[in-house]
């Protein structure tokens, strides 16, 4: 792939972004393929060293915020008529209360998710205060003379730090996977907005 080539396939897979920025990183991968002709790589590997126009668009996507990429796909391309002010406005009670109640859903449904890994965490906690809790109990109870009451709580505490060692792996991974997936929900929404309109 030349240098043209990925330039223009950069800046069509950028087409969603504001022009400025468009042109910023056009720019800027123009002079990263150009140091590295100039450092003696012909144009064709200093293009191959760059990485392929969908990671670059990708990592491009990530680095932007999500309001400045609403901002762009909301702006209007033309001036609204009066009638189309007039309709707007006489339906606003229908799609304002449509699109809060939608935004309402989506939210409700992620905090429920992290209501489950915080609560998941809660359990780690409490195993944990478990654990230390019935070994020091089973200690002082032993010293009280109640050898076999001291014994079976310092083992219920040994099972219960068992199960927070699991406990533990399991509240992370769960955490891990949560973060992943906001992350891909979040590239998703901006790759919606940067993703170009037919015309």
């Amino acid at each position: 792939m030349t240098k043209q080539e990925f330039l223009s396939e950069l800046r069509e897979g950028l087409s969603g972004l504001p022009r400025e920025d468009i042109e910023e990183r056009v720019n800027f991968y123009s002079e990263m393929i150009d140091d590295r002709i100039e450092e003696g790589l012909s144009e064709t590997d200093a293009v191959l060293e760059i990485g392929t126009v969908e990671s670059v668009v990708s990592h491009i996507i990530e680095d932007i915020s999500l309001s400045k990429l609403v901002k762009e796909k909301i702006k209007p391309n033309r001036r609204l008529n009066a009638w189309e002010i007039v309709l707007l406005a006489l339906g606003s009670p229908i799609w304002l209360s449509l699109g809060i109640a939608a935004i309402a859903v989506v939210i409700s449904i992620y905090l429920s998710v992290w209501a489950v890994v915080i609560s998941l965490w809660s359990v780690f906690a409490s195993l944990v205060g478990s654990a230390i809790g019935c070994v020091f109990g089973g200690v002082l109870v032993m010293f009280g003379g109640a050898y076999l009451t001291g014994v079976a709580l310092i083992g219920v505490g040994l099972f219960c730090a068992g199960l927070a060692v699991f406990a533990f792996f399991g509240c992370k991974a769960v955490t891990k996977g949560i973060l992943k997936l906001t992350k891909k929900m979040i590239i998703g929404i901006k790759n919606y907005f940067v993703k170009k309109e037919d015309v």
